[in-house]
């Protein structure tokens, strides 16, 4: 038995969406102290059969119905005092999504589950709100330097919709000629020979993205080999 104190470790997931003007963190109101009835990220103790991975996938089950979901380990809230129940460290993990693939149901000790918008998601309990903003800034990065979008979009989208999402996540105009010549250039942006109907104006081809030719963007990202 080891002579040094131990922390309790926790696992919370970021999970983004966008649907199609805006982004979106999945969040829950909780039903107990600390913070009851404050909006937090879903998350919870990790079990001692459990890695934290594993402990965020199922916390997220629990509390918001969510499955078949995939998540990358993003950021360590470690700040001592964090957790008013005593020394408690957390591995915050990162989750792309598709809002209407993945709709909410609150449970455990969820009171509420929802999509929120980012720019509302405000005052978070313990220190979820620095875990948004690690979220945020590392899809920001990802999508200055890579083919981002494939997790967030239909998996047919149009040229608009892949700009309306960097607009969103990097927070600025774009100019669309630039824009469009740059994804225009990505060998992983497949066009298909299917147009928008019902729309007034010119209809639009649709995209999608190879998910084998994204593979070595994944790998350059994450130090894969």
């Amino acid at each position: 038995m080891s002579d040094y104190p131990r922390p309790a470790l926790a696992a919370d997931v970021v999970a983004l969406g966008f649907d199609g003007s805006e982004l979106f963190v999945l969040l829950i109101q909780r039903e107990h102290e600390p913070f009851a009835g404050s909006w937090a990220l879903p998350g919870g103790f990790v079990e001692p059969s459990e890695s934290a991975e594993q402990a965020a996938l199922r916390e997220l089950t629990e509390e918001t119905g969510l499955t078949d979901v995939s998540v990358e380990q993003l950021h360590t809230l470690s700040q001592p005092g964090r957790d008013p129940r005593g020394w408690v460290v957390s591995v915050a993990h990162l989750a792309l999504l598709r809002m209407a693939d993945h709709p909410p149901a609150a449970g455990d000790d969820a009171r509420r589950a929802e999509w929120v918008p980012v720019k509302r998601a405000k005052a978070l309990a313990f220190d979820h709100g620095l875990a948004l903003e690690r979220a945020l800034a590392r899809i920001r990065a990802r999508a200055e330097r890579f083919p981002f979008g494939a997790e967030l979009l239909p998996e047919k989208f149009t040229l608009r919709d892949l700009e309306a999402l960097h607009r969103a996540v990097l927070g600025e105009d774009l100019d669309r000629r630039n824009f469009r010549k740059r994804v225009r250039s990505w060998a992983a942006l497949v066009p298909l020979d299917e147009r928008e109907t019902g729309v007034r104006h010119r209809r639009a081809r649709f995209f999608r993205f190879d998910g084998r030719r994204l593979r070595p963007f994944v790998r350059a990202e994450t130090g894969e080999s």
